[in-house]
């Protein structure tokens, strides 16, 4: 416990230290909501209907940005090699750097939705299933984005390859979370899709630290 908690510790001083990178996401984030405007018009309706999908578009995308900060720099200074060798398995120590992962890079961006809520004309009930469902499916785009870096960590281009790489997977995601928003079939559906998308989250959480895990001790051989 005291290593897994040394590397969240680590992570997220290092995160911190370079604090324009968490604000960089917040901005891509607000900015890709902001251009749907000018896209389709100041129709309030259409922009409160076309909102959800908006919304978790813009957490996907700028979820990407830092994925290829999660494990590079610690394979090119020599740590990933030191981890490898301590007493901390290599599972432990992605499972750290999920949950570090999900509080510099989708936390911020939940604190940061009120501003698009108001930009896509969202009423009050809507952007509280917003932001249930951002911190309810989020963790599973944390999860996916986490081991794609860690497949791609000993690739070269490997930050162009983790996106296409965790695509597919997170679609499911995406269609999960929108409709815990904005439900067709009226409450029962959105209730089903937020246990989807729980069930997606822990899922993605419970598997994805032993597959990065595996993935970076082949990379490394």
């Amino acid at each position: 416990m005291s290593g897994f908690l040394g590397v969240l510790k680590r992570d997220l001083k290092l995160a911190l230290a370079g604090g324009g990178d968490i604000l960089t996401l917040v901005l891509f984030f607000i900015i890709v909501g902001a251009i749907v405007p000018f896209a389709v018009g100041p129709d309030r309706e259409l922009l409160a209907r076309i909102a959800p999908g908006v919304i978790w578009i813009a957490a996907f995308l700028a979820m990407l940005l830092g994925l290829d900060k999660l494990f590079r720099p610690d394979r090119e200074d020599g740590t990933l090699a030191l981890y490898r060798l301590a007493d901390l398995s290599l599972a432990e120590m992605v499972a750290a750097k999920v949950i570090a992962h999900w509080l510099t890079a989708a936390l911020p961006l939940v604190i940061a939705s009120p501003f698009l809520a108001l930009i896509l004309s969202m009423d009050m009930d809507t952007f509280w299933r917003t932001v249930m469902s951002l911190l309810v499916g989020t963790p599973a785009l944390a999860a996916f984005g986490t081991f794609g870096a860690a497949v791609t960590v000993a690739i070269r281009r490997g930050a162009l390859l983790a996106p296409i790489l965790i695509a597919p997977l997170c679609v499911p995601v995406l269609i999960f979370g929108v409709g815990a928003i904005s439900p067709l079939g009226g409450p029962d559906q959105a209730g089903a899709a937020m246990l989807f998308l729980a069930a997606l989250s822990l899922m993605a959480l419970a598997l994805s630290p032993f597959a990065a895990g595996l993935a970076i001790d082949w990379g490394e051989e």
